[in-house]
């Protein structure tokens, strides 16, 4: 199934990705890819993953403080925000 990625969430991955590069680049890389893992795994199987708010589901990453939310829709996953746990949960 394909993805498709709300604008709010996909600035917030592109500030975790500027704020994990300026850590260390190879970080930045790493935490991307985490993320493309975390959404290609919910495209595989959407239902896999527990509720969050429904209908919304939650998939964290093992390697970093992050989930990333989303819904499931007829032909597409879509992804509502790349959240990160420590700060602010269930803004």
């Amino acid at each position: 199934m394909k993805y498709v990625i709300h604008p709010e969430a996909d600035a917030e991955l592109a500030d975790a990705v500027s704020y994990y590069t300026q850590i260390e680049p190879d970080l930045g890389i790493r935490f991307y890819r985490e993320m493309e893992r975390l959404i290609h795994s919910a495209c595989e199987d959407p239902q896999r993953f527990h509720k969050f708010d429904p209908p919304a589901r939650r998939h964290f990453s093992a390697q970093f403080p992050y989930a990333i939310i989303y819904t499931e829709k007829p032909d597409h996953v879509w992804i509502v925000a790349v959240m990160h746990m420590k700060r602010s949960p269930g803004y």
